[in-house]
């Protein structure tokens, strides 16, 4: 083969390349656009009057006249300091608990040996595929007889557990060497400090994608609030905002405006643990 055709060929390939990385490229944009547009428009509405909020023709991101006060009456209008103070409380106990229970459980399904173990773990990991709704009933009546009914204790105490932190922070022990933990045992270390001191430590990536996991399935919790709280002063703030427009179901602007308040924090969460996050879907056997 002659060299010219080496390099038409070599030309071809590049030329290839580069039509097949701006395919995806263009791919990417248009599926990011389409994410990222309903939340514009979600931003936009919360700086706009009722009126303004439908206006299509013209539709304009940023009204000549913003009305910031929005985010001032959406706290007025209904108790959202309240509302806000106990999603706090409950998402922070529960990712507490999640990363605490799921961790320490899955160092010992990964590095200790046990009596039936691997029973265990797949009894426990076969739950993953039963859908809440199956048995919400029954733990609610087992909450109500506890005297747990409208209280967040109810909330905390059944989803302090997860069986996909487990198998999640299992599979990223897996990876982690085995000789670690023997050479911290000959060296005198129990199994806690061990934990504590070599797995925990090595652990952020896993943890960190747990944490975010976590975090937003509880903050984002709406189902689980609405059957077991029913007092006004201990509901969350998906709650809040559902009773909000219950109430002032035309005042799109606040909703627009209560909407955004209550994504602020899951979007601080993602941004500040973003960096150890793919690292952690990688590194646990969860990527694709």
């Amino acid at each position: 083969m002659s060299a010219q055709n080496k390099d038409k060929k070599a030309g071809s390939k590049s030329r290839n390349a580069v039509i097949g990385k701006t395919l995806v490229y263009i791919i990417l944009l248009v599926i990011t656009a389409a994410m990222i547009v309903p939340f514009l428009w979600m931003l936009s509405a919360s700086i706009k009057s009722n009126r303004e909020v439908f206006l299509m023709d013209p539709f304009v991101w940023i009204p000549k006249e913003p009305k910031w006060d929005n985010y001032v009456k959406i706290w007025t209008k209904i108790p959202l300091l309240k509302f806000v103070s106990n999603t706090v409380f409950l998402t922070i106990v529960v990712t507490f608990l999640q990363l605490l229970t799921s961790s320490f459980a899955a160092y010992s399904f990964a590095k200790l040996e046990f009596k039936h173990k691997n029973i265990l773990f797949l009894a426990y990991i076969a739950t993953i595929a039963m859908p809440w709704q199956v048995y919400m009933v029954p733990q609610f009546i087992m909450m109500r007889s506890m005297g747990l009914n409208d209280k967040l204790l109810a909330m905390i105490c059944l989803q302090a557990f997860s069986a996909f932190g487990v198998f999640m922070m299992k599979q990223f022990y897996e990876g982690i060497p085995t000789e670690l933990c023997e050479a911290a045992r000959i060296d005198g270390m129990s199994e806690y400090k061990i934990y504590a001191k070599i797995m925990l430590p090595l652990s952020k990536p896993a943890l960190s994608t747990l944490t975010i996991f976590t975090f937003v399935n509880t903050w984002n919790d709406y189902l689980g609030p609405l059957i077991y709280l029913k007092t006004e002063s201990k509901k969350t703030i998906q709650l809040g905002l559902k009773m909000f427009i219950g109430q002032y179901s035309s005042e799109y602007g606040l909703i627009m405006a209560g909407s955004m308040v209550s994504l602020i924090p899951v979007i601080v969460v993602f941004l500040c643990l973003q960096k150890y996050f793919v690292e952690g879907v990688a590194s646990t056997g969860l990527k694709g």
